[in-house]
């Protein structure tokens, strides 16, 4: 028994989620003003079926009228005409449609009651008819408000996270490039210092070092055209090889 009961306790919880998940307030409400308004045309309805009803008893007691009218003239007639017996009858005919006629005046007061009873309900509900539209209409209004606010927070949720990823992206962007920046300054350092030079072209020199490799090509240039000047002919004359510009 303790099993079935938390199971059923289990299911109920479950499916209580599920509707209130399901369930619309808004849907809702409109279902009970629907049904609040037509229960209002009911009574409306019946309204005019009294009414209708009240009118058809009045015609019916007003023909009876003109009945005990004529009649009480049919008597006088008969009497005057010596006729007794028929002004007997006549009278007799009008006692009972002057029943009748009592009859349909007591259903038309108790119509005219009922008409009064089913008016007055009918003010009642129309008043909180109109109240419950009101409210409900509120209501709608603070529960999509609610809603849009709900989904925009969450909205606002997601893009907190995705701008804390993109964030990241860019502070590692951002370190990666410092550190070339940062790179590409010492290279240039060391490149315009002469740490950097092209290995082919043999170790690098510092200043005495240059000033002596220049001081050797030019006495080497010196040698060269002294040997020059010795293979010169006597009197400055040019070997024929090199006359005519050759």
């Amino acid at each position: 028994m303790g099993i079935l009961s938390r199971m059923s306790t289990i299911f109920r919880a479950k499916m209580s989620k599920v509707l209130d998940q399901a369930e619309d307030p808004r849907e809702t409400m409109d279902y009970s003003y629907e049904k609040q308004l037509e229960l209002l045309r009911n009574v409306k309805r019946g309204i005019v079926e009294v009414v209708t009803s009240k009118r058809r008893i009045e015609l019916q007691a007003q023909q009876i009228r003109d009945s005990v009218a004529r009649l009480d003239g049919q008597a006088r007639d008969a009497l005057a005409a010596g006729r007794e017996d028929l002004a007997r009858a006549a009278l007799q005919r009008k006692q009972m449609a002057l029943q009748q006629l009592q009859g349909l005046e007591e259903q038309i007061r108790s119509l005219e009651g009922e008409q009064e009873k089913l008016t007055l309900a009918e003010q009642r509900l129309s008043a909180k008819v109109e109240a419950f539209r009101t409210r409900k209409e509120v209501i709608k209004a603070q529960y999509t408000a609610a809603e849009a606010q709900v989904r925009i927070g969450e909205a606002v949720s997601g893009l907190s996270e995705e701008f804390t990823d993109v964030g990241m992206a860019v502070e590692r962007a951002e370190e990666k490039t410092t550190r070339l920046r940062a790179k590409a300054a010492a290279i240039d350092e060391l490149t315009s210092s002469g740490m950097l030079t092209d290995v082919s072209i043999g170790p690098p020199q510092d200043d005495i070092g240059r000033e002596l490799a220049a001081l050797s090509a030019q006495q080497n240039v010196e040698a060269e055209l002294e040997a020059l000047k010795r293979q010169l002919p006597a009197g400055g004359q040019r070997p024929p090889a090199l006359e005519g510009g050759r």
